[in-house]
């Protein structure tokens, strides 16, 4: 079969979906529905023919559409904005426009090709819609304990009952994603398998759960380099600048700041690892980056073994125990 010659690019928004074929220059706008690409399906190339199609991450309302397309029998590699924006000005395309995002895309599918991912089902979607509703209440109620602080009376009085209320409901939204976990056994034994690292809490868990499904599928580089605590070069002649993290899932990466903060005091292993970097005159700031992705790393092995994290100081003394007997 000779190579597949059509990409496809998608500018998403919240009511529009802008669709570019490449290269027959075809462009059509629909409805961002399943019933608006169902309206234009008979005339997409077939899916074997198409190399890939390429929508913007537009914070969820690309989801549907990919979701469909990719059931569908297509290539879909999601990219995120600045990407598309990148390529748009390596192009000297100036003007931005729907219609002309949508070809930008598609020309970005044909010359630079994305990595095809897998895409969340409608149950992964559902998880990580409860974890990112739950930090969403929590930065709100992290705003309501700074502000009451600065108010009397009845002010002070109102700002107690929100935050009365904001603590029930992220309690009920905890009760509520456990249950969504437990409920399916893939999902219930990547918590375990996470859970058994010192410094992992059930929040660092469920969020790992939800937002990076790729988790053990990967390998260390390019997990490290999906979440954006891959250090990357940055260099010219003579000089050689300092590494620096960027892109990446920030969610993710925002907790597993906190999770090394706390295993930084319990796991012996990465603690041991983190003052190691300290005394080779690393920087705080760059030790902890090293740390946070010592971590991810370890919880990337662990979940691709299958098998739960043990210390190997515990390892070491239960040796001992049964040589000793």
């Amino acid at each position: 079969m000779s190579d597949p010659l059509h990409s496809i690019g998608i500018d998403v928004c919240k009511r529009f979906l802008d669709i570019h074929v490449c290269p027959t220059g075809k462009c059509w706008r629909v409805p961002n529905s399943i019933v608006g690409l169902l309206s234009v399906q008979s005339q997409f190339p077939e899916p074997d023919s198409v190399k890939r199609v390429v929508p913007e991450s537009t914070g969820g309302y690309e989801r549907e559409a990919a979701l469909w397309l990719s059931q569908a029998g297509y290539p879909v590699g999601v990219i995120n904005a600045r990407q598309g924006r990148n390529f748009a000005r390596a192009m000297n395309q100036q003007a931005k426009t729907d219609k002309v995002d949508a070809q930008v895309l598609a020309l970005f599918g044909d010359k630079i090709t994305p990595a095809v991912r897998p895409l969340a089902s409608e149950a992964q979607q559902q998880l990580d819609d409860l974890v990112t509703r739950r930090r969403q209440l929590v930065d709100i109620l992290t705003a309501e304990r700074n502000r009451m602080a600065l108010l009397r009376g009845k002010a002070q009085a109102n700002v107690e009952g929100h935050i009365e209320w904001l603590t029930e409901q992220i309690k009920e939204l905890d009760g509520e994603i456990e249950a969504q976990i437990q409920a399916c056994q893939a999902w219930r034994h990547t918590q375990e398998l996470v859970l058994s690292v010192s410094g992992v809490g059930k929040v660092m868990a469920s969020t790992l759960v939800s937002a990076l499904p790729e988790l053990g599928k990967l390998s260390h580089k390019q997990i490290a380099a999906l979440v954006g605590v891959a250090p990357f070069n940055d260099d010219s002649g003579q000089m050689r600048g300092k590494r620096r993290v960027s892109g990446g899932r920030a969610n993710v990466r925002q907790l597993l700041f906190m999770s090394a903060m706390v295993a930084v005091r319990y796991n012996p292993v990465l603690k041991e690892f983190y003052s190691r970097l300290l005394q080779r005159g690393k920087e705080k700031k760059v030790a902890l980056v090293a740390y946070m992705h010592k971590l991810l790393t370890t919880l990337n092995a662990i979940v691709k073994q299958g098998k739960a994290w043990v210390s190997p100081i515990a390892e070491a003394e239960t040796e001992k125990v049964a040589l000793s007997a």
